[in-house]
């Protein structure tokens, strides 16, 4: 489960779905889209049109896998920081109804905009 006091996935980079698809299938709802993904070297996210799955491997081998299901629904605000500059990471922040804080920090080429205004659409 994220940390929600300490809660953050650092440098996502935008992936394909493919990639990542296969791993969280199994969790997915019939008829549940991925409409972006993103991930580091190990970890990644998953944003489809009903919730947010963070994906945490762990382990030497990378078998060992914690799934943190974070449903739009329980959205109570979030916050985007753009890229800048000098400092070309994105930030997008949410936070979860009796949950706390996450934080996702994006790498410039990462379109914060779109995100949060697909966000917008699920949560508003």
């Amino acid at each position: 489960m994220i940390d929600f006091h300490n809660g953050s996935l650092f440098k996502l980079n935008p992936c394909r779905p493919e990639e990542v698809g296969p791993t969280v299938a199994p969790l997915m709802l019939h008829g549940e889209l991925i409409v972006s993904s993103y991930k580091t070297v190990r970890d990644f996210v998953v944003f489809t049109d009903k919730r947010i799955i963070a994906v945490n491997v762990q382990g030497l081998t990378g078998k060992k896998r914690d799934f943190s299901s974070l449903p739009y629904a329980k959205v109570q605000a979030w916050s985007v920081e753009t890229a800048g500059t000098l400092d070309l990471d994105a930030e997008l922040e949410l936070w979860f109804s009796g949950l706390g804080k996450v934080r996702f920090e994006f790498k410039g080429n990462s379109d914060i905009i779109r995100l949060s205004h697909m966000i917008a659409g699920y949560v508003l």
